[in-house]
């Protein structure tokens, strides 16, 4: 079988390697051309299309490269013409992969969707775009079943990706030994200079309260070390680390997590943490209108149930911040109960298997239910 792969970022060019080494064990004459990064290509895909020529981010970046961003989807679309794939596989990226779908389906292609775009905490009528022009979504979200459901439209659970990404990191990178002398707090305060700039400095706050741990920041790859150490400076038992956020999380006592995947790699590694959220008020005001969902976290929106506090804006304070560390490091029946739920999270996660395996499993009966392939239109 032939496959075209689009995965837009860094997280879509690591889940994008493991689904092409799955489909290529289970169906050694796989053959597969890709837009995504070096992970994919060292998986055994051709790579087109670096994700890092594609990375445009908010509303100025786009305009000023709006050229580009249009080059690109007119070359995607050659590109693809060109290789005649029997089937097109779409990795989240939905801003382009809906405008590719959308021409695909046109042109008669099969279409398969990875990674569902979070149109269930907003955006939610692109579910009918979706419906229009995916053939086979698969989730990896188990609320997301339900919530397709409701659309109806029939989608299929396949497992969360990370817990086969972190259970490889325990197996091949992992030291048992840790390399900080005091026992650690990690600290995760996101990835954009304006969040971190709103939560970071309320989490260094709390760590004067712990002169026995030793808080580290895990820096994002975005941002410039200096950026940190400026704000770190006034903090003895601060230190922070660039690229090793998992080697972090593997040897941390408790943490700080500002709210998204972070929280759900934290919780697979079983450490127990608090989500953090803070954002200026017009912003939060306007997302809490739009962004329809019951937690901020997704640990709590899996279990559907309260599993790590959530402070969010007023309620982030360095006072609250002390208070819920305390807890989650010497409240004992509280570190129990999170073990058991972060057990119950994990074994839900992995859905009978790991994500890549279920998702390549279910794309290659697909493909031999409709072997009656369409063939791409020339024009």
């Amino acid at each position: 079988m032939k496959y075209y792969i689009i995965a837009g970022e860094a997280s879509g060019d690591l889940h994008g390697s493991n689904l092409i080494r799955q489909l290529k064990e289970q169906d050694p004459s796989t053959d597969v051309r890709c837009w995504g990064g070096d992970l994919m290509q060292q998986a055994g895909g051709h790579l087109v299309k670096h994700y890092k020529e594609l990375a445009f981010m908010g509303f100025a970046e786009v305009v000023m490269n709006l050229r580009t961003i249009l080059r690109n989807i007119d070359f995607c679309k050659s590109d693809i013409l060109g290789y005649g794939p029997d089937a097109l596989i779409l990795i989240d990226y939905p801003g382009f992969n809906m405008r590719i779908a959308k021409w695909a389906r046109q042109k008669g292609l099969r279409i398969i969707y990875y990674i569902s775009p979070q149109v269930w905490a907003w955006k939610e009528n692109r579910v009918r775009q979706i419906r229009a022009n995916v053939d086979k979504m698969l989730v990896i979200l188990p609320f997301e079943k339900e919530f397709y459901r409701k659309w109806d439209y029939d989608v299929e659970y396949v497992g969360h990706p990370l817990v086969e990404v972190i259970d490889n990191f325990r197996a091949t990178d992992a030291t048992n030994t840790s390399p900080y002398p005091k026992p650690v707090i990690a600290l995760l305060p996101g990835s954009r200079k304006q969040e971190i700039l709103k939560k970071l400095p309320i989490m260094l706050e709390a760590s004067r309260f712990f002169p026995d741990y030793q808080f580290v920041v895990a820096q994002a790859p975005g941002q410039d070390g200096s950026f940190y150490k400026d704000i770190l400076a006034p903090y003895p038992n601060v230190s922070s680390v660039r690229n090793q956020t998992y080697r972090l999380l593997l040897h941390a006592e408790a943490a700080c997590v500002t709210s998204g995947t972070a929280t759900l790699e934290t919780a697979l590694f079983g450490v127990p943490e608090v989500v953090c959220y803070k954002g200026s008020p017009i912003s939060y005001q306007i997302a809490k209108r739009l962004i329809k969902v019951k937690y901020i976290s997704l640990v709590n929106l899996i279990m559907d149930k309260l599993v790590v506090n959530e402070l969010i804006q007023d309620q982030l304070t360095a006072d609250n911040l002390r208070r819920e560390l305390d807890s989650l490091l010497h409240d004992h029946d509280r570190r129990q109960q999170l073990r058991v739920d972060y057990l119950n999270l994990k074994e839900l996660l992995s859905q009978g298997g790991h994500a890549s395996a279920n998702a390549a499993s279910s794309i290659l009966r697909f493909m031999r239910e409709h072997q009656a392939t369409r063939t791409p239109s020339p024009h």
